[in-house]
């Protein structure tokens, strides 16, 4: 049988630590079972009026109803927390409630505001320990969560322990009909949503999954990359201006380095060093996985450069357009050029995963540490998208075993 914990409130005053205002701070006393705690109810009290027995003020001054008001609402305020803390943990003590009331080992309770806290911390370590900008998309779900809580249930927040796979359910139909989200960006999102999950599990807010039973629907991601064929006629054709020209060389520049648009425009001189043997590298840490890439410059970069060098009017490298102009330039040569094929700035970098390295037999390992991935498993993405590797390797495979086997007759 359950034994009943006995648990009461009083309030008192220290007449021995009266201000020279001639008030006397309000005390407060829980006792739960044999244990008590003390704490400061933070208002100060006439001691004349006070009345021991009742625990609180007489008379009918403003004073007096002010302190005998908030002496109710931190009764009622104590008494709430007693019956949380006893229904989400199985045990009580004085010790535990009085922390509920002074704000200290009180975990964050509710959904939104869980997240809320994880997005400042975010903000905090953005540009130490993550890259710039790494809040933006969690700042975003957030925001789909607010509103779906808000036009489903007509919630301000709801309780971590509330939650159930009917919730993430309902706001991947959300995501999906309401707001028309795609597939990929849904799997994204539902699953920073249950980053949050986890992260409530490991402060023991919540003792286990809610959405374990929820499985995504996605589509796999293609990396686009050109063909070498589509390459070769895109390094070749001529240009019909400096503009377009500028933009065809950044692109090359990038596929010949892997390089992403962020990091092109970031490439200063301090990141360019020259080895004892003659060979230039860049070594620059990726703006959004903050891991350092080492990667060896080879002639046609250098090359380029050389051909900006008196252009430069800062330590950059180079002087770079928007995203926007530079893409919009790229797809106006792609179609002068007769490349049907919409070109992305970021495909430079699909390129040099493909073309430059893996497809010429540069290891997984090195191809890895030249893009700043997090994980090999990034890269090997990237060695699936061409055969050329695995039909160079096969021709050789042949050659080595043709004469070790015969059919059988």
């Amino acid at each position: 049988m359950k034994t009943r914990s006995t648990f009461a409130v009083l309030f008192y005053i220290n007449r021995n630590k009266t201000k020279k205002n001639g008030l006397t701070p309000l005390m407060g006393r829980i006792s739960i079972n044999a244990e008590v705690a003390q704490f400061s109810a933070k208002i100060d009290v006439e001691p004349s009026c006070w009345d021991a027995k009742t625990y609180r003020m007489t008379g009918k001054s403003n004073h007096t109803v002010e302190v005998n008001s908030h002496i109710d609402k931190l009764t009622k305020k104590i008494r709430a927390y007693y019956k949380e803390i006893l229904d989400e943990h199985g045990y009580i003590t004085a010790e535990l409630v009085k922390n509920a009331i002074n704000g200290t080992g009180v975990k964050k309770k509710n959904l939104l505001e869980l997240f809320q806290e994880h997005n400042v911390e975010c903000e905090k370590q953005e540009g130490v320990t993550k890259a710039k900008k790494y809040s933006a998309v969690y700042k975003a779900v957030y925001k789909q969560l607010e509103l779906y809580m808000k036009e489903k249930y007509d919630l301000e927040d709801i309780p971590l322990r509330h939650l159930d796979l009917k919730f993430i359910e309902n706001f991947d139909s959300f995501l999906r009909l309401e707001q028309g989200y795609k597939a990929n960006t849904i799997y994204y999102y539902t699953g920073l949503l249950q980053k949050i999950i986890r992260l409530a599990i490991s402060k023991g807010i919540i003792f286990k999954q809610p959405f374990s039973a929820y499985s995504p629907k996605h589509e796999p991601y293609k990396r686009k990359h050109m063909t070498q064929r589509e390459f070769d006629k895109f390094m070749q054709s001529a240009l019909p201006s400096k503009a377009l020209m500028h933009t065809r060389d950044m692109f090359i520049f990038s596929t010949f380095t892997g390089l992403s648009y962020t990091d092109l425009c970031n490439l200063s001189e301090h990141h360019i060093y020259k080895e004892k043997n003659g060979n230039y590298w860049i070594r620059i840490n990726r703006q959004k996985t903050l891991v350092e890439c080492n990667i060896r410059l080879l002639d046609i970069p250098l090359l380029i450069i050389e051909k900006y060098k008196a252009e430069r009017t800062s330590d950059k490298i180079f002087n770079t357009k928007t995203l926007p102009t530079i893409e919009k330039n790229l797809n106006r040569f792609a179609k002068k050029i007769g490349l049907e094929k919409h070109i992305t700035f970021h495909m430079s970098r699909h390129n040099f995963a493909t073309l430059i390295t893996l497809s010429q037999g540069v290891a997984l390992e090195t191809v890895c540490q030249m893009m700043g991935h997090k994980s090999i498993k990034t890269t090997q993405g990237y060695a699936k998208l061409t055969n050329t590797k695995v039909n160079e390797d096969m021709i050789l495979l042949s050659k080595r075993i043709a004469p070790k086997y015969v059919m059988p007759q």
